[in-house]
């Protein structure tokens, strides 16, 4: 018997607002919200964690009232299904995210955050 990955919990200050973003980066929708906790995943698969075999995972992001400390030690990264790498960070940008330095040097991948801080990379090959 093996566990399968189904959701990342994101703990942040504004729910709504850093679900939007990522509905947007991801092409999710919202699937519930619930007193300060939003969830969204894949309109593809709607009954999520209830699907049998690899599923792509929700994110939940859950209210705290602590800010972001540090560089993350968990974090996403996305490859761009429809254009280059470079069209995809700017897309990224303009939805609300911004370059961050956390040491990567020069390497193929991008790294941004998004609204609340949360570094994430932008990959360089497009995956369908």
């Amino acid at each position: 018997m093996t566990s399968k990955f189904t959701e990342l919990a994101i703990d942040c200050a504004e729910p709504h607002g850093l679900a939007r973003f990522w509905c947007s980066v991801l092409d999710y929708e919202v699937q519930d919200e619930d007193d300060g906790i939003v969830t969204i995943g894949s309109p593809l698969v709607p009954e999520g964690k209830n699907h049998l075999g690899p599923v792509p995972p929700t994110l939940t992001f859950a209210h705290v009232p602590e800010g972001k400390s540090g560089k993350n030690r968990l974090h996403i990264d996305v490859n761009p299904t429809d254009r280059e790498q470079d069209e995809e960070v700017r897309r990224l940008l303009d939805l609300g995210a911004r370059h961050v330095d956390v040491g990567q040097g020069e390497e193929s991948w991008i790294v941004l955050a998004d609204p609340e801080g949360n570094e994430f990379c932008v990959l360089a090959n497009r995956r369908p």
